[in-house]
């Protein structure tokens, strides 16, 4: 169930969720079970996400005051947090709890937190339970449950990269020429689709495994008439004007997450090695080109400035005018929009 917009509830910090019934006991004690509460698990059970699960985006209303930090943070076992506007679990005003910190361990040896939520909806109906990797997860790996804390702790939500572009994307300059994304300067002069020229404001960098909701989503050459492939963060949003009959919204602007478009034919996911991501931020939310496609610039919000790392979002908010930029105008894809794009019929 989608959160609607309009209830007033906005969101101070967001993040990537699965929920707990996406992961099964593949080996052990509970064989065959979802993920539960911590008095429910056994340690040693393997535990595998099943492949066709989709991440949902979580945002979150902290009536404790620790939102007012740019470095976000989701804190500890106690109450105070709600579901916000916008999310696509529960309903705005939902209350959310910290209900346990399990580790595992990957085939690697890589150690993996995962963070149980809580969601009671205020309408009464069942609760449900939710996971909240605080570092990347992969489908159809097995991970051994080492530990299972109730509690939780201080919870840091970097668990994804929120707009990004990889090394070697192109960028559109104010005279029509273009430059790679590594090779932009803050005050470089970019085209955007609203507000003519503008100069770039912020520019973060950071090299991140490419494997779970950090993996980079690639849309070939030629998806949405780009010369080259384009290749972004799973949350980048690509823009798509359409008037009349062939419309996808309600609005003509539709803004469309990367990882949404996702065929795994003509866009698809590379997982596997680095990646390098590139933040561009201006004065305003923009819609830039990358690759000839419109795109967004970075939204400066509270919820993306919690996807950054702490030194990151705190460069960025003392480098901007403001802290909690206006999105552009324009509807957020539905699933009878992506229908629509991908022809099939609603």
């Amino acid at each position: 169930m989608a959160g609607t917009s309009g209830t007033g509830i906005a969101a101070s910090y967001s993040a990537l969720i699965f929920s707990a019934a996406d992961f099964e006991v593949t080996s052990g004690a509970n064989l065959g079970d979802p993920l539960g509460l911590v008095d429910e698990l056994c340690l040693g059970d393997v535990y595998t996400l099943y492949d066709d699960r989709r991440a949902l985006d979580l945002t979150v209303h902290d009536t404790t005051g620790h939102a007012d930090h740019p470095g976000n943070r989701f804190m500890d076992r106690t109450a105070g947090h709600q579901v916000a506007a916008g999310s696509e679990v529960g309903a705005p005003g939902d209350a959310l709890l910290l209900e346990g910190r399990l580790t595992l361990l990957a085939p690697d040896g890589d150690k993996i937190d995962l963070i149980l939520i809580g969601h009671s909806p205020a309408d009464g109906s069942e609760a449900s339970l939710y996971v909240l990797p605080l570092t990347p997860i992969e489908p159809r790996v097995p991970y051994t449950l080492l530990a299972a804390a109730p509690d939780a702790g201080e919870v840091r939500l970097t668990d994804t990269t929120p707009v990004a572009f990889t090394r070697g994307t192109k960028i559109t300059l104010a005279d029509g020429t273009q430059r790679t994304v590594e090779d932009l300067s803050p005050g470089d002069t970019v085209l955007t689709r609203d507000n003519g020229p503008q100069p770039v404001r912020w520019i973060g960098r950071r090299t991140m495994r490419a494997v779970g909701a950090c993996a980079p989503v690639v849309i070939s050459k030629g998806t949405l008439s780009n010369e080259s492939d384009l290749i972004v963060s799973q949350n980048q949003r690509v823009f798509i004007y359409r008037r009349g009959p062939l419309r996808l919204s309600e609005t003509p602007e539709t803004l469309i997450k990367a990882r949404d478009l996702v065929d795994d034919d003509t866009v698809f996911i590379r997982r596997g090695g680095f990646v390098e991501y590139f933040h561009l931020a201006f004065d305003r939310h923009e819609i830039i080109y990358a690759e000839y496609i419109p795109t967004e610039s970075l939204l400066v919000n509270a919820a993306n400035l919690a996807r950054l790392p702490e030194d990151m979002a705190r460069d960025v908010t003392s480098t901007l005018p403001s802290r909690n930029q206006q999105p552009h105008f324009g509807t957020e894809a539905d699933r009878s929009a992506l229908e629509r794009l991908k022809g099939k019929k609603t």
